[in-house]
Parts: structure tokens; sequence; C-alpha cells
């Protein structure tokens, strides 16, 4: 049976492609999704109201200006009498008598309102803190929220960039399967083609006919299996980058960067993961806390300054209702219900949980950086070994391709080695993919950005 040189052509070049160089198209969705990913965006919200909570914490150390004012209207209530009248009117009188005028006048007896009625008082206070240590705490531990922000931004980072490696490649890898079971429908709908002549000149036979048929079929439930598992990757990446489902993506062949791979499987350094420093981070805001805590015994102290105006009738003078007046709060605390010494041991209970979580943390972190270690090893011992399989698979392909034409080999055998060699190809990119998504998977847990 004649089989078209320009079919192997197609097969081999799928091969060739593995050695372009080229990640360009990865650094701009990997770019992509950090600029429209929701969630980060949320994230990036959060670490924003941080900030401006640090803010607020800060304001408190300045002074306060206020604007204040009160308008009263009254009557009735209780009412004071101060009989002036019945005490000075006969000294008055003897007075007049001895300087014979009328100079001391007669004075009526005094009922006075406790209610001021028509009576305003307006005033700028300007008050400020003296002694306030938990102003001091509250401006720490919003410094250390705003880092806790930071780290958690950076994890999902670091998580996101991971997906969407993960997700490109599988994308990748159906995208190549397809090629190369493209290149081999071709070959095997020749064979169909070349059966069914040689059935119809009378020297073949109808098995093979069904045996060619079978293989076109087989081809083509797996072209439609890997159709599938391309859009599924395209909809997934797709959704990462906040894009519509159905926008079309680039495929661009991804190389292996052995020297990469090698420098990944010596680095151990995890102190400076985000998680355990985001742990670190909130152990020292609970041992503020409990600073915070200890010190409830520390007087309070502020400080205030009244610039301002009372009088009735909306009178105003300079030297008659203006006023300024200064003075001093200060709080001792004394006796709580024993709340302090309560809120002191929930401060210890929480660095006691924070260390437990530390460890935990850090634990799950080796364990899953060995993990990862392990799998791009085997990952890469899979590859190596679907390579000398292509390798050998290929070579075997071109001799019984030849041994066929020559009529030394049968049917039967030509189509084995080519589904050896389709197969061994498909395992290949697999694998070749499945070694690029366990080193984005080390690289996650190192936090290297190789990409």
């Amino acid at each position: 049976m004649k089989i078209k040189t320009s079919s192997l052509l197609i097969l081999f070049c799928v091969l060739l492609n593995h050695s372009l160089p080229a990640q360009e198209i990865l650094k701009e969705y990997i770019q992509l999704g950090i600029e429209n990913n929701l969630v980060l965006k949320e994230k990036n919200i959060s670490t924003k109201h941080s900030i401006l909570a640090l803010k607020d914490a800060k304001s408190y150390f300045l002074p306060a200006i206020d604007f204040g004012a009160s308008y009263n209207l009254a009557t009735g209530g209780r009412t004071i009498d101060f009989p002036v009248g019945d005490l000075l009117n006969n000294v008055y009188s003897t007075l007049n008598e001895l300087t014979q005028s009328r100079q001391f006048p007669q004075l009526e007896n005094v009922s006075e309102n406790f209610l001021p009625n028509n009576f305003y008082d307006a005033r700028i206070r300007v008050s400020m803190p003296l002694i306030n240590p938990d102003l001091s705490y509250q401006k720490d531990i919003r410094e250390k929220q705003v880092q806790v922000s930071e780290y958690d931004l950076a994890i999902y980072k670091a998580t996101l960039i991971q997906d969407i490696k993960l997700a490109y490649f599988d994308y990748c890898t159906a995208h190549t399967a397809i090629d190369v079971i493209k290149s081999s429908k071709e070959l095997v709908a020749q064979n169909l083609r070349d059966t069914q002549s040689l059935l119809t000149s009378g020297s073949g036979l109808p098995a093979s006919v069904l045996r060619a048929e079978s293989e076109v079929e087989n081809i083509n439930a797996l072209m439609i299996e890997a159709q599938n598992r391309q859009k599924n990757a395209g909809y997934y990446l797709n959704f990462l980058l906040n894009r519509p489902l159905e926008t079309e993506l680039v495929f661009e062949e991804q190389t292996l960067d052995w020297k990469v791979i090698r420098s990944l499987t010596q680095e151990e350094l995890l102190s400076s993961r985000p998680e355990l420093l985001q742990l670190a981070t909130l152990y020292s805001i609970q041992e503020i806390q409990l600073k915070s805590s200890q010190n409830f015994w520390i007087p309070r102290l502020n400080t205030f300054a009244d610039l301002g105006s009372q009088a009735f009738n909306f009178e105003f003078s300079s030297q008659n209702t203006a006023y300024l007046f200064f003075g001093l709060n200060l709080s001792i605390p004394i006796f709580q219900g024993n709340r302090n010494r309560i809120q002191i041991q929930r401060s210890q209970l929480g660095l006691e949980n924070i260390a437990i979580q530390q460890n935990l943390t850090e634990n799950k972190l080796i364990l899953d950086l060995k993990l990862a270690k392990n799998q791009l090893r085997t990952s890469e011992a899979t590859y190596r070994s679907a390579e000398k399989k292509t390798e050998s698979s290929g070579t075997y392909l071109r001799l019984v391709n030849r041994g066929f034409k020559e009529g030394t080999n049968s049917l039967i055998e030509f189509i084995d080695a080519r589904n050896q060699y389709t197969q061994a190809e498909l395992q290949k990119t697999i694998t070749a993919y499945a070694l690029l998504k366990a080193q984005a998977t080390l690289e996650r847990q190192l936090l290297t950005d190789t990409y």
C-alpha cells in the first residue's frame, strides 16, 4: 500500500515544533489575569481599606478642633429667691436721710429661674490626648494589618499565576494532541482508501477494511475528546482572565528549560513564603493586644480649651460675654469587674493559637515542597521515557512503512506501528506539559517567577 510522504512529514513537523522558543503569550495572559481578575481586585480594595484605617489611627495623635453651640428657651422649673430688697432697702433709706439725697434707690426682691431663657453658648474647642497608650497600640496594630492584607494579596497572586499556567498548559496539551491526531487521521484515512481499493481489485480482505474503518472511528473519538478538553481548558483560562468564556486563545509552543528545572529542585528556602510572614505578623498583632491589655492601669490624660461666648438675647461683648476655658480630663481604672484580666487571658490564648497555626502551616509547606519536588522528578523521568519511546516507535514506523511498501510487512503490522507511534507522540506531549505543570506547582511553592 502506498503511503503519502507528505502525511509523514506533517507528523514529524509536530515533533520539530517542540524546539521553538517563545513563551510571550503566557506572560501576556498572566499579566492580563493580574490586571483583570475579580478576586484580586477585591483583595486590592481590602488592602486600601487597611491603609485608610492606618491613616485614621494616626489622626488621633493630632489636635481635634470642633465648633459647638447651644441655644435655650425655658419657662417654669425651679427658682431661687434672693431677698435683696429686704436686705438693703432699710440701709439705703438711712443713707438717703444722712446724705439728704436719693442716691440709693429702693430695690425689689429677686427670683431667678434655674433654667436659662433665651440663652446661647457658642464655642470652639481644641482637644488633644496627652497620655493614652491605646492610641499607640492601635496605630501599631493597623500597621500590621496593612502587612497582613499585602501578604494575603501576594498569596492569591501567586496562586492565580499558578492557576493560569496550569490552565494554559492544559490548553496547549489538548491543542498539540489535536495536531498529532489530525496527522494520524490523514494516515488512517489513506489506509482506508487503499484497503478499499485492494478489496475492489480482489487482492484485499473484508476484515482489513473493517479494521481500517475501526481505526478511523477510533481516531475520530480521540479527536472529539481532545477538542472538548481544549474547550474546557480555554473556558477556565478565560474565567481566570475575567473575559468572555468563548474568547479565542492563542496557542504558543512551550519549551522545557532544564536549567530552571535543575535549580528548582535544589531550592529549599521557605522563610520568604507570605503564608509564614502573614502568620508572624498576626502573632505580632496578638502580642500588641496582650501588651495593651496588661497596661490597662496606665492613666489616660486629655486636655481641652474652649474659646467661646455666652449671654442672653444674643448679646456679644468681648469683655462681658466672651470666655476662655481650659481643662484636663484624667481617668484611672480601679475596678471593672475583672474584664481586664479576662482580656489578658484571651490575648494569651490567641498567641497560643497562632503559634499552633504557624507550626502546622510550616509543616504543611515543607510537605507540599517535598511532594512538588518529587512530582517534578517523576514527571521528568516520565518525559525522558516517553521521549525515548517516541524515537524508537518513530524508527519502527519508518521501517515497517518501508517494508509494507515492499510487501514484506502486512497491513496489521503497519497499523500497529502507526498506533504505537501515535500513542508515543501523544504520551510525549502529555508528559511534556505534565512536566511544565509540575514545574509551575514547584515555582508556586518556592514563589519563583520564571515565566
